[in-house]
């Protein structure tokens, strides 16, 4: 496990000012507080960032509102054109924009730089879509009339970020709604306000018009606030479960209707026909080695054949103990620190518990890295085996860097164990094995499944969760549609 000493962000790189976005610039003064920026690969103070009160938010919904009329009627391929400037702004301050991300969460730089490239891709992908969000024409025989469908705007829609993919799911889903003639308040974490401030300033700087993009960094009763306001028309939210239930609570006071990617514990199924070494390079990076493991979609609760399982974990502990964990600004840094010191204890509580429960047997990792790394929130990368399907490191979201190894014997028995989850977001397996492939892909309960690469999905796929990992998609035209309502028009012939 390489270890480097940690250098000091470079806070040159932050948006011109911290205060939230409404119509189109930074406002001067907020009424919500402030909070302090904790670095993560540090433990140390950034900077204090201003959160949005009553009156910001307020503004904000009522400058989305104004705009609205304008926007929805703008032509299809003015709005790609603006949505293609916003991405060629961002490759052109891709290093920029990857070292703000680093720095409020403390991604490893390449991963960061992967999500900015991914929501270029994602507003490039979702621009060519502008002229072809059409309706359908609907006859019956005998033709006594006749119906065609209108898909509209909801109108102002507000997009909730997480703290550990602020960047992607800005991109995603805000062009999503943008596209389809939305106007969109953005919510970020406060703990992770920086991308989503300079992301609009890029909306600006490309020629959008005011009020069409707002962005209100704030708390827990400003985001109360927000999903309670009537000016609110739909709101999409990608986080955990706990906050899903407030907010359908909030948004209950309006039936503001509500898209929810949520939290997971996704199963990695690997047959006996793969090889070891490409079932490991399978898992490993897309587990726990990205984020740190902070990502709903993690497949990290991995299901070994009884044939391989040995081996499979032996090369996990090797795989594992050569990741390159430290400063995440420097380049040859593989895995980063947790986003702070309470989720910091909160995965190092379950890897305790874990070690004294019985249900499992710790291979690797399991504390907190010292020395130059004792203030921030490093976590080893760890590995437990012979989990029990009843223990809670099977069956909770750790989310952080923790990979669990469970035996299974057979197919069925792998898809039992597979679904043996309140979540559904996602899943994969490994196998040579075509036919078992799309058998197994079938069976499992989730919203994505990968076959033999855990990579990253595509803008044009649409991705969600089952159960309790939420409602609605992200991604492809099914993402699109989740901002637009569908009217139809009944026209007589008689």
């Amino acid at each position: 496990m390489a270890q480097k000493t940690i250098q000091d962000p470079n806070l040159k790189v932050l948006p011109s000012s911290l205060t939230p976005i409404i119509d189109g610039k930074h406002i001067t003064r907020t009424t919500g507080g402030e909070i302090d920026h904790i670095y993560a690969a540090t433990g140390q103070v950034t900077t204090k960032v201003p959160l949005a009160g009553a009156a910001e938010i307020d503004a904000a919904v009522k400058s989305a509102q104004a705009a609205f009329p304008g926007w929805r009627n703008f032509n299809p391929v003015q709005r790609a054109d603006l949505l293609r400037k916003w991405a060629k702004l961002m490759e052109n301050n891709l290093e920029e924009l990857a070292q703000i991300g680093t720095l409020e969460n403390g991604t490893a730089i390449n991963t960061s730089r992967g999500n900015v490239r991914g929501g270029i891709g994602a507003i490039q992908y979702t621009a060519g879509w502008a002229d072809k969000i059409v309706g359908e024409l609907i006859t019956q025989m005998p033709m006594q009339s006749y119906f065609y469908t209108l898909m509209e705007p909801y109108g102002v829609v507000l997009n909730i970020l997480p703290f550990n993919s602020p960047l992607a799911q800005f991109c995603s889903i805000t062009s999503c709604a943008l596209v389809s003639g939305n106007c969109v308040v953005v919510k970020p974490s406060s703990s992770t306000p920086f991308s989503s401030l300079r992301y609009g300033e890029l909306i600006a700087e490309a020629g959008f018009p005011p009020g069409v993009v707002n962005i209100v960094p704030t708390g827990e009763k400003g985001g109360e606030a927000l999903c309670s306001h009537p000016g609110i028309n739909k709101i999409s939210f990608t986080g955990s479960v706990a906050a899903a239930r407030k907010i359908m609570t909030y948004a209950a006071q309006n039936i503001t209707p509500v898209a929810l990617e949520l939290g997971g514990k996704s199963p990695s199924i690997i047959f006996n026909d793969i090889d070891p070494k490409d079932a490991v390079s399978f898992f490993i990076d897309a587990s726990i080695v990205r984020n740190a493991g902070q990502s709903c979609g993690k497949c990290a609760r991995i299901l070994v054949q009884s044939g391989i399982y040995d081996k499979v974990v032996e090369l996990a502990k090797t795989a594992v103990e050569k990741i390159a964990v430290g400063d995440p600004l420097l380049d040859t840094t593989e895995m980063g620190p947790v986003l702070s010191k309470s989720k910091c204890d909160d995965v190092l509580g379950y890897i305790e518990r874990g070690k004294k429960s019985g249900d499992c047997r710790l291979i690797t990792g399991g504390y907190h890295l010292g020395n130059e790394f004792a203030d921030g929130n490093f976590i080893a990368p760890t590995i437990f085996a012979d989990v029990q399907p009843s223990s809670e490191l099977f069956r909770d979201e750790i989310f952080g860097p923790v990979l669990t190894f469970t035996k299974f014997e057979t197919e069925e028995e792998a898809v039992r164990l597979a679904n043996d989850t309140k979540y559904g977001l996602a899943g994969a397996l490994a196998t040579n094995d075509l036919r078992r492939a799309h058998r197994v892909a079938a069976q499992i309960n989730a919203g994505l499944v990968f076959v033999t690469n855990a990579g990253m999905p595509s803008p044009a796929a649409p991705s969600g969760g089952y159960k309790q990992s939420g409602m609605g998609r992200i991604g492809g035209i099914e993402g699109i549609r989740e901002f637009t309502q569908t009217k139809s028009v009944r026209i007589p012939l008689a």
